[in-house]
């Protein structure tokens, strides 16, 4: 099943989430604050956004770091990507820490994640004993190498 559209109830004085471009895979969300929030180094906040989604059974919003926070003012999400489920229906609201030395400034209305909508399946586990063998085995964090 392929969607066109989700359901979304706005409360905050933002816009809905956008895509920034026609090639993006996200959607930048934005805080909803009534005044600014000022994060100290290793600080973390709970930024409202004042967004609700109802997504169709099946798929789920991924709630991922923009790349421009990361990288300019050491802002990343928690928990990432989050994930909102198909049967949540609360606000969303998204983890920010400040990973900088310096402490830095969210205002209303800035862009502080991206939204990917992503199709999902569940799956049922099935015990065995023993796993088919693969080429990569059991090869784990940095058995390729650097190079």
């Amino acid at each position: 099943m392929q969607i066109s559209h989700i359901n979304i109830v706005n409360k905050s004085v933002n816009s809905l989430p956008a895509y920034a471009t026609s090639g993006a895979s996200g959607m930048d969300i934005r805080a909803d604050l009534t005044e600014p929030i000022t994060l100290q180094p290793m600080e973390r906040y709970l930024v409202s956004t004042g967004l609700y989604l109802e997504m169709p059974h099946g798929y789920e919003a991924q709630i991922r770091t923009r790349s421009g926070l990361a990288i300019n003012k050491g802002i990343t999400c928690l928990n990432s990507p989050g994930t909102i489920d198909s049967d949540y229906r609360g606000e969303i609201k998204v983890i920010l820490i400040n990973l900088s030395n310096t402490e830095q400034v969210i205002h209303p209305g800035d862009r502080i994640a991206q939204m990917v909508i992503a199709q999902i399946e569940q799956v049922e586990l099935i015990t065995v004993h023993k796993l088919n063998g693969s080429e990569r085995g059991e090869g784990g964090f940095g058995h390729s190498g650097i190079k």
